[in-house]
């Protein structure tokens, strides 16, 4: 079972204890600026259903990650029109800090560790 302390996004986040700077939002996933970026530009993207990490898709999932990535590639657009590039990325196992499946759209030099 996920705690709290492991799920940032569905206890801070998506129930509004955390204020974020939303970029895009639809029925199923929400992107927002990274509240401690770790580039120039770090935009997080989520599925408002919490769904442990990529490697847990499924049958009932699917048509999540359809939105899902529908809202990465307009998220990516938009920097890569803004700045010439980006970097898409998500993580799983114990490289997911946070075990809620989140992708990562980023530009710029890395501003801290």
């Amino acid at each position: 079972m996920t705690t709290a302390a492991e799920d940032f996004y569905c206890d801070e986040v998506l129930s509004g204890n955390t204020e974020v700077e939303k970029v895009w939002e639809t029925e199923h996933t929400l992107a927002f600026y990274h509240t401690r970026p770790f580039y120039k530009v770090h935009i997080v993207v989520i599925p408002k259903q919490h769904i442990l990490s990529f490697l847990e898709i499924d049958e009932e999932t699917k048509h999540i990650m359809e939105d899902v990535f529908s809202v990465i590639q307009k998220v990516a657009n938009g920097v890569n029109e803004k700045y010439g590039a980006c970097t898409v990325s998500s993580n799983v196992g114990g490289y997911q800090s946070n075990k809620h499946m989140h992708w990562h759209v980023r530009f710029g030099d890395r501003i801290r560790s």
